[in-house]
């Protein structure tokens, strides 16, 4: 039988049971979706004892044959999981799997979990019995393209709607901004939208609000606050992040990437590229997006140099390398770079004195 994906796992079972069913692949969250519709369709057959098994040093193989060879006084059918974290059983397992696979039947439902494994394991002896005796089931990782797609699916089943135009767009890309490469996120995302938000469509300001409200300090906010040029607010949320134990290291990414972002915006309009295209080529929108326009005639490329070389010794700080002109301490250098990015992005007061700047003295 072929493999089948994660999304024919629901279709296959409505046809009826057929086991042994192994699972494989590293998206955790999938695996284990895959997994709880298995046995509440086990369940509802009548297999109504269930035992779990993780494979790990030493594991007793003769045992779990034993055991699944054990029939129930009251005649209950039983339902054996497997769970191999590392994906190689070794020689016993290998064999006992090939048996478990041949023992599978009306009383004794047989479930493999394992990680993701590579074409040469597929083609083991006691992977194709498993596979061939019941149902291969192949997790594979949501890649980033497509995980709006996969976000706007989720949403619908809870009535939840993107429109097909820029706005819904918007919605969908500000979504996946803040959970791309970790699905368990995502799906967290949409949950709390179903919870927080009536059914219907979503539109920007609405998910914004949510979103928000939901995260106070979030570190993937700082660039928005680095741009908006309130230092009161912006250092408390620098305080934030560190009073509720964000690496340094994690916030100076996020502000280097920014700077980065705002080199790569820079330099395609110093050779006439339109700010519109170039803010989706990259990914910014939002409030973001308005507050990096405003700031963009400000930033020219050698300011934006100064302030990745700004990035550069904050780096050697949060590594320990006490740089000069930076201070020594890791949420400090943060700090530093920070102020100095707000400094060069924000226009001065109105009352400002002539030439007056953001001062910015290392400890």
């Amino acid at each position: 039988m072929p493999l089948l994906r994660a999304d024919q796992l629901t279709h296959a079972l409505s046809s009826g049971l057929r086991g042994p069913y192994t699972l494989f692949g590293d998206e955790l969250l999938l695996l284990n979706e895959g997994l709880d519709q298995i046995r509440a369709a086990a369940l509802a057959a009548g297999y109504a004892t269930r035992e779990q098994h993780q494979v790990e040093r030493g594991f007793d193989w003769a045992s779990l044959l034993a055991q699944s060879r054990e029939r129930s006084l009251f005649g209950e059918r039983k339902c054996i999981e497997v769970r191999i974290p590392t994906g190689k059983p070794g020689r016993d397992g290998a064999a006992a799997l090939g048996a478990l696979a041949d023992a599978a039947g009306e009383d004794l439902m047989v479930i493999v979990i394992l990680p993701r494994l590579d074409a040469a394991t597929q083609k083991s002896d006691w992977f194709t019995r498993l596979a061939a005796a019941g149902t291969a089931v192949r997790i594979d990782t949501i890649e980033p393209e497509q995980l709006g797609a996969w976000m706007r699916q989720r949403l619908a089943r809870h009535g939840l709607t993107l429109s097909a135009g820029a706005a819904g767009q918007a919605c969908l890309d500000l979504l996946v901004s803040r959970t791309e490469g970790n699905l368990l996120a995502a799906h967290q995302e949409v949950e709390k939208l179903a919870l927080l938000a009536e059914p219907g469509a979503l539109d920007l300001e609405r998910l914004q609000d949510v979103v928000q409200g939901a995260a106070r300090y979030s570190v993937f906010r700082l660039p928005e606050a680095v741009l908006a040029g309130n230092i009161a607010r912006l250092v408390r949320m620098l305080d934030g992040l560190q009073g509720e134990g964000v690496a340094a290291v994690l916030a100076h990414w996020t502000l280097a990437e920014e700077l980065r972002a705002w080199l790569r915006l820079r330099q395609g309009l110093d050779l006439g590229e339109s700010f519109a295209a170039l803010a989706r080529a990259n990914r910014i929108w939002g409030p973001r997006e308005k507050l990096l326009q405003r700031a963009l005639p400000r930033l020219a490329a050698s300011v934006i140099e100064g302030l990745l070389l700004r990035a550069a010794a904050c780096d050697r700080a949060i590594k320990g390398l006490r740089p000069a002109d930076v201070p020594h301490d890791p949420w400090e250098a943060v700090r530093h770079l920070a102020l100095a990015m707000a400094a060069d992005a924000t226009p001065l007061p109105a009352n400002a004195p002539a030439r007056a700047r953001l001062v910015l003295l290392a400890s």
